[in-house]
């Protein structure tokens, strides 16, 4: 298939511009080789005089047409110019023949040049039917054109063209499977290299959206909580009140700590810090004590099975776990920030028996509930993405007396496999 302009619209750089030129070189070596052989059998034969000049002028037609435009064509397959040298080629090769009958050594490149240049094959076919016609008269033209000569060599040549056209299908085929296979593996390569770049980037987005739930969840809730703990101790000092203002400094100090180590876990690409040496259930314990410290409101937490192993260490993955404390943290931030509680429970459970058990987390609080046709927000939005990657689930509802209730199941590490 060929465009308007004649050229076939997958260009040779798609395929293999290195591979291709390798064997057009070789082509090319060959056709001239061809040509010289046929004009030193001339002579040899004991052709002489003006019908040698004649012959060896139509050869050097032929040499400068390929020169000009057959070579161009067998790289660019620009058929405008396979056109114009298959004109030069026929009517060179014809008038060679008529003035000896070695010249027919010519066919072997002539035929051949047809089925490299020529597209589709129809054009080929057409191009060999001509070809193989005009040898026929110069064969003829040498016995004086009669009818009989040209009789005579008809067979001989339909013979030719017949082989010509067989092995030229059988050429073209191959060809065009092997451009078919090159086409299919630059596709294939071009499609890596776009599933490639689509991976980078994706797991770019994703590690991006994961630093920015780490540090909402860890760094901008610290930051938060010392700024409020700054305030009340700048309230406090005015007041006179030292004693309440160096509380809240501690708590300041220690805030900025934990912070700090956060910031630093998050560098380093390790685990949170409140699970490094620890279980879930001491992280939250932690939690909870240091929540109550800054802002007064008491947390209960209520670790059922403390003696049980299994419970304490929460799901036994990692993953799972670090996705709990962050919801925790997550609900407890919320608690601080919108619902004005009088106090906080939390609860870790395993849900049910065996291996396959999941591990649940609530988070209640008696504040002032979930306002009508409430929104997740950045962090809950955040919380269900976590959630939902370990395979797990997260529902927020009303408590079941008043204020918000948040539970989280994942999977044990039975499960989540």
């Amino acid at each position: 298939m060929t465009t308007a302009e004649g050229r076939d619209p997958y260009e040779a750089a798609d395929l293999d511009d290195t591979a291709w030129e390798r064997q057009v070189v070789w082509w090319d070596r060959t056709f001239v080789a061809i040509v010289l052989l046929t004009a030193a059998a001339l002579p040899l034969a004991g052709l002489r005089g003006g019908s040698l000049w004649v012959a060896y002028a139509a050869m050097a037609a032929i040499l400068a047409a390929y020169a000009a435009w057959g070579a161009r064509a067998a790289r660019s397959r620009d058929q405008r110019l396979a056109t114009a040298y298959v004109v030069v080629l026929v009517a060179g090769t014809s008038v060679t023949v008529a003035q000896d009958g070695i010249a027919t050594l010519l066919l072997f490149g002539a035929f051949t040049q047809l089925w490299m240049l020529l597209e589709p094959e129809r054009r080929a076919v057409v191009a060999s039917v001509v070809l193989a016609a005009a040898t026929s008269v110069g064969i003829a033209f040498q016995e004086g054109f009669d009818v009989p000569t040209l009789l005579e060599a008809a067979p001989q040549m339909a013979i030719a063209l017949a082989f010509a056209i067989m092995l030229g299908l059988w050429v073209a085929t191959t060809m065009r499977q092997s451009e078919e296979r090159a086409r299919l593996l630059h596709d294939l390569r071009q499609a890596q290299a776009e599933l490639a770049e689509s991976h980078h980037a994706a797991g770019v987005t994703a590690e991006r959206e994961r630093i920015a739930r780490e540090i909402h969840d860890t760094l901008a809730q610290g930051f938060t909580s010392v700024v409020t703990q700054a305030q009340a101790a700048t309230a406090a000092l005015d007041r006179g009140e030292r004693d309440r203002a160096r509380e809240r400094l501690v708590v300041v100090e220690q805030t900025a700590r934990d912070n700090l180590a956060e910031a630093r876990a998050l560098v380093a690409a390790f685990a949170p810090v409140p699970l490094q040496g620890s279980t879930l259930a001491e992280a939250l314990r932690r939690l909870s004590e240091r929540f109550t410290a800054e802002t007064g409101t008491p947390v209960v937490l209520d670790v059922a099975g403390a003696s049980d192993p299994s419970v304490d260490g929460a799901t036994g993955h990692a993953a799972a776990d670090v996705v709990l404390l962050r919801a925790a943290q997550e609900a407890l931030a919320n608690v601080r920030r919108h619902a004005g509680a009088g106090s906080v429970t939390i609860r870790l459970a395993r849900g049910s028996a065996g291996a396959d058990a999941d591990v649940r987390l609530e988070v209640v609080d008696d504040g002032r509930g979930l306002p009508p046709g409430h929104a997740d927000g950045l962090g809950l939005a955040g919380m269900r993405e976590r959630v939902s990657a370990v395979g797990g689930t997260l529902a927020v509802a009303p408590g079941e007396h008043g204020g918000t209730r948040v539970e989280v199941h994942v999977p044990t590490s039975g499960g989540a496999a």
